[in-house]
């Protein structure tokens, strides 16, 4: 009896990770897809889907929380490496192969978050901007760069995105290594770094949303 429970447990979880991947390529490429979408993605029943998930808002929370999860996974590794600027860029390029942000600002505004992922928000903030201080600390990272102007600059590596799978990563991983000689530059920036809440907008709901509050905003490293 209990191999068979164990059986139907490991089938359950393989299935739960099947639906989440193919959720995420569905709403990655269409969040406004219906969640059947994701059922034919995944190859199972929509009532198989259902019995994980209520309905697409809480599949469209898990995966943002999953990419939030990564990211501070990724950000303690980097706190554990003694030189500051290994840490930091090592962070970056993990954050990115990861395709972190996509899950983050790309779904931006289509669920209703939990208090848990208000704190994870939190707690993936403090880190990034310990690793953005202790990268300032080496002399390597250019005066003036702040912690949302590195997430804004991992923004625009989640950005690009062609059919290619692989392809995707290598020109990701050419722009980031661009952009890392950039924020080890020593010349002044043009204009002040993001304010406070300047772009808090992107999590409020759109008018078609049933939403009734948005979601904290995501680290922005």
């Amino acid at each position: 009896m209990t191999r068979s429970l164990s059986g139907r447990r490991g089938q359950a979880a393989r299935n739960d990770g099947v639906i989440l991947e193919a959720a995420r390529d569905v709403f990655l490429a269409d969040p406004k897809a219906p969640i059947a979408a994701v059922a034919e993605r995944a190859g199972v029943g929509i009532s198989a889907l259902y019995r994980r998930y209520a309905g697409k808002e809480d599949l469209l929370r898990q995966l943002c929380h999953d990419g939030l999860r990564r990211f501070i996974a990724e950000a303690e590794t980097a706190a554990a490496d003694p030189d500051g600027w290994s840490a930091f860029t090592g962070f970056l390029s993990r954050v990115v192969d990861a395709d972190v942000h996509s899950l983050t600002v790309h779904l931006a505004g289509t669920f209703t978050p939990t208090a848990e992922m208000g704190r994870d928000a939190r707690r993936a903030s403090e880190l990034a901007a310990d690793l953005v201080e202790r990268a300032h600390a080496t002399g390597r990272l250019r005066p003036g760069v702040t912690a949302d102007d590195v997430g804004l600059l991992l923004e625009m590596c989640a950005a690009v995105r062609v059919p290619d799978t692989e392809r995707t990563t290598e020109l990701r991983r050419r722009y980031l290594a661009l952009l890392i000689d950039g924020l080890a530059g020593s010349g002044p920036l043009p204009g002040p770094p993001p304010g406070p809440g300047e772009f808090d907008h992107r999590w409020a709901p759109t008018a078609s949303s049933p939403l009734a509050a948005p979601p904290p905003p995501p680290p922005r490293s």
